[in-house]
């Protein structure tokens, strides 16, 4: 029966990284896989995470089951800085749980959804191309609008457009930080006026929080998430620490479910838990735990925050660096300053992104998405000049 299996194509990405590391040159760039990288090159472990760890290895007294919810202790503790310390849980209106994660989290997300009776998903495009594909697992179709402009900013028109046109039995996809792929993001404006088209239609807004910290600080990158849930019924919301406690390999994740009553969310969390149970029954415990225990002690929370913020701003200087570059060739870096996050797109052809590694050196998707963090000083002027090279 096995043999009735079809191959699969390669992950395009994890395809990049085998031909990086066979790549002989010394002054090699890989901007392909969206981790955070130092100045030399490194993706570290954050100073609190390790102090927290050593305080886990010495104090945790038990490796038993934790259950389909997974630390509940995580799971709140984070509630202040993605919702907002004056209200966290809404009024009794949020709750969450644990998941291996942002991923495992927006797989949930989207099972409840359907098991709610969603049939639609509203996504802009270019987005990370895992949304289309839990989608397309789950059996939910994809109505996309464009994202953003040619000229590089969000396409408020398109979005516009696709809630003119939402039904019931929809739901909406965004980005509450740092679009991947883009880096283009919505305006303080552009989500209140987001919020009051949501307030108006049925459908259900599913919100993406995979980097908050990573753009303009914790409280700023949370201002679309909580413009929205302010104006909406009911919400799912999809979180990553991931990134900004640099706990790739580790995949710490959490999903909140926001009812329009408080009373509703045994029902809700109670579904949730039973597609839990079924894909991986109970998510792992370690790198939850040592978010948690940063979160607990004022100390490493603050370690915590330093180190994000030294990840921002260097990200920032490269940013700042290629805006000021200006033209590069046919493409105009200026933009890339205005974005946010890991990512950005450069406007080139597959044709030329192939030439970019080939006669330089540099590795990037074949859509042009970069990991900023990939750039340093020292590799920095290589990269615009390949870029002019290619597109003279």
């Amino acid at each position: 029966m096995l043999t009735n299996l079809h191959q699969q194509p390669a992950d395009a990405l994890l395809a990049l990284i085998k031909l990086h590391n066979a790549d002989p040159r010394a002054d090699k760039i890989d901007l392909g896989v969206g981790v955070y990288r130092t100045g030399e090159g490194d993706t570290p472990v954050f100073g609190a995470i390790k102090a927290a760890e050593r305080k886990l290895v010495e104090e945790q007294d038990s490796k038993a089951y934790l259950g389909p919810e997974g630390d509940m202790g995580f799971v709140e503790a984070l509630m202040p800085y993605v919702f907002g310390k004056e209200s966290p849980d809404m009024g009794g209106r949020i709750e969450g749980m644990q998941t291996p994660g942002g991923t495992g989290s927006l797989r949930i997300a989207l099972a409840v959804a359907k098991r709610a009776g969603i049939r639609r998903v509203i996504v802009g495009v270019p987005s990370w191309p895992n949304h289309a594909q839990i989608c397309a697992d789950l059996g939910l179709d994809v109505v996309e609008f464009n994202h953003a402009t040619q000229a590089g900013h969000t396409d408020m028109d398109a979005l516009r457009g696709a809630l003119a046109n939402v039904v019931e039995g929809d739901a909406i996809l965004l980005h509450g930080c740092c679009h991947n792929p883009t880096g283009i993001d919505y305006s303080h404006a552009e989500w209140d006026e987001i919020a009051q088209l949501l307030s108006q239609n049925k459908v259900l807004p599913i919100l993406d929080l995979a980097y908050q910290g990573l753009g303009n600080g914790m409280e700023e990158d949370a201002y679309g998430l909580r413009r929205v849930l302010v104006a909406v019924p009911e919400a799912l919301i999809s979180y990553s620490c991931d990134k900004n406690f640099g706990l790739y390999r580790d995949r710490v994740g959490a999903l909140y479910v926001m009812a329009a009553a408080g009373e509703d969310l045994p029902r809700m969390m109670s579904n949730a838990h039973s597609l839990a149970r079924a894909n991986w029954s109970q998510p792992p415990d370690h790198g939850a735990a040592a978010v948690r225990l940063i979160l607990e002690d004022e100390g490493l929370t603050a370690q915590w925050l330093d180190e994000l913020d030294q990840m921002r701003d260097r990200m920032r200087q490269v940013r700042a660096t290629l805006a000021a570059a200006g033209k590069a060739g046919a493409v105009d870096l200026t933009a890339f300053g205005g974005q946010n996050g890991l990512f950005s797109i450069v406007p080139i052809s597959k044709e030329q992104v192939l030439e970019m590694r080939e006669k330089h050196g540099i590795y990037m998707a074949g859509s042009g998405r970069i990991n900023v963090a990939g750039l340093t000083m020292g590799n920095i002027d290589k990269f615009v000049a390949a870029v002019a090279e290619v597109t003279a």
